[in-house]
């Protein structure tokens, strides 16, 4: 069975290594200033006895006064997992690319920027993945939908929507 390093204990470790890096530990995860993460990254890698190799996912919330990307990160020698966060600007949301410590987060990162609007700054190819340029906002954040009607920006009802009126036949 998968050890898991509570935030708490991440956060204990990093501010070892860090002080004054950590903003928040809960029991899920230690919240870091956004401007170390990349050096606190490769130290999670590179410690001998955290080894964390392997970004298992990073993904976006959306909590209405900022975003939080989220990264779940797995010593897979070590048979244990723990999870790290940054907080981004809600008018401005930008996080530093650790695509230099896990290749793999280059998917993943523009996964976050395409559908909540998150630049990864030092990022080798920021682009949209799934969207087509010139798509009109980022769909996951939770005041997407809040347009003119409350609607989908450009339709005028969403893709499937039955063409009756709300409530069915009369």
């Amino acid at each position: 069975m998968t050890a898991v390093l509570s935030g708490l204990d991440i956060a204990h470790r990093i501010e070892q290594e860090f002080s004054g890096a950590v903003i928040d530990a809960e029991p899920e995860a230690a919240t870091v200033e956004t401007e170390r993460l990349v050096q606190i990254c490769a130290f999670l890698r590179e410690e001998p006895q955290l080894r964390f190799e392997f970004l298992s996912s990073l993904t976006a919330v959306d909590r209405l006064e900022y975003f939080e990307v989220v990264y779940h990160l797995t010593a897979i020698r070590l048979n244990q997992m723990t999870a790290i966060k940054v907080r981004a600007d809600r008018e401005n949301p930008r996080a530093p690319s650790v695509t230099a410590v896990w290749p793999g987060a280059n998917l993943q990162e523009r996964e976050a920027y395409d559908l909540m609007g998150i630049v990864f700054e030092g990022h080798p190819d920021m682009r949209r993945i799934f969207l087509w340029d010139g798509f009109d906002g980022f769909p996951l954040r939770k005041d997407y939908l809040i347009g003119p009607g409350g609607r989908f920006p450009g339709l005028e009802r969403f893709p499937g929507e039955s063409q009756e009126p709300l409530g069915g036949r009369g």
